[in-house]
């Protein structure tokens, strides 16, 4: 394993263990979540950023609010990477009122918010705010019953980019029509197109690529999950690294994380979650931290806020599969 690549996995659990001992009464998917937010902006959580965080949004928001739901801890993470949490969160919360205009209250908005607040200037949240509903719009049109309240961070995210929503639609729907043969859920491969969308190339040169990734690792013995993992893939794919090297890696970390305390047999972790974390961690290596200071939207900031919201997301998604198996 790359030197790097182990301080990141290293990285990861000592965040987690951080998140553990400041939100003690969370699960261990809600901990993970929250380290692999400060691992991908390549932070190690303060405890005092942490507690920060927490009280700040007991302060500022009410006990009832979605900051408060199955976003809080990834929210807390966010502020505390940020290095200026009473700022950012100010600025989430104010998103967060406008979109509350044009979007139904969900767990999902909060991080619509805090996407926004993160990569925009304060004087462009209007004009992203009226884009992200043009969007999400655009998307309910062609995919009425797929489209819920988890698109509209990744329309936060498409919002962000120069490219025309006629070019993002267009390439989503691209997407969307090579890949849905592939596998089982619309959502997921809707979710994966808003991700591929970001990126320059044809729709096929993306899709292919991201397919071979796919069945690389199925040829290894590693089978990528197919729900809310897939967008994940995608970031991955849209990588400069070849698919072999990506593999190898990812295969070195997932045996790595197997021996780490919650991520074994018994862990809390499944094998297909444990395999996205090394997925996204394999990732760090190639995105280079000089390319990241450009207040555009290019490649690699489109990599980190990609996986923040699909980190996001997807703890999201497994919570309310969890309240749903407990209530059937």
């Amino acid at each position: 394993m790359k030197e790097t690549t182990k301080r990141s996995c290293e990285l990861l659990i000592q965040n987690r263990e951080r998140f553990k001992e400041v939100f003690g009464w969370e699960s261990g998917l809600i901990w993970l979540a929250g380290a692999g937010v400060c691992t991908m902006k390549g932070k190690l959580a303060e405890e005092g950023a942490l507690q920060r965080s927490k009280e700040l949004l007991k302060q500022k928001v009410g006990v009832f609010s979605n900051f408060r739901g199955t976003m809080r801890v990834p929210t807390a993470a966010m502020l505390a990477a940020s290095g200026n949490p009473e700022v950012v969160l100010d600025r989430g919360i104010s998103v967060y009122e406008r979109l509350k205009q044009d979007f139904f209250r969900s767990e999902y908005l909060p991080l619509t918010a805090m996407v926004i607040a993160q990569l925009a200037a304060p004087e462009e949240y209007e004009k992203i705010a009226v884009r992200t509903r043009a969007l999400y719009k655009r998307m309910k049109e062609e995919h009425p019953i797929l489209t819920s309240g988890e698109d509209s961070a990744f329309c936060a995210m498409l919002a962000l980019s120069e490219k025309s929503d006629e070019m993002l639609i267009t390439d989503m729907e691209k997407c969307y029509d090579i890949l849905k043969p592939e596998f089982f859920s619309g959502n997921a491969v809707q979710s994966l197109s808003h991700v591929l969308a970001l990126f320059e190339e044809s729709a096929e040169h993306k899709c292919k690529k991201t397919m071979e990734l796919f069945d690389s690792l199925k040829s290894a013995g590693r089978k990528y999950g197919t729900n809310y993992e897939l967008p994940t893939l995608g970031v991955l794919a849209m990588t400069e690294a070849p698919v072999k090297e990506i593999v190898s890696e990812m295969m070195e970390i997932d045996d790595w994380l197997s021996g780490q305390k919650g991520f074994g047999f018994w862990g809390s972790v499944t094998g297909k979650q444990r395999l996205m974390y090394a997925g996204m961690l394999a990732q760090k290596d190639y995105v280079r931290e000089e390319t990241l200071q450009t207040a555009v939207v290019n490649s690699a900031v489109a990599m980190v806020i990609a996986q923040e919201t699909v980190i996001c997301a997807a703890v999201a998604a497994s919570a309310a599969a969890a309240a749903s198996a407990s209530s059937s």
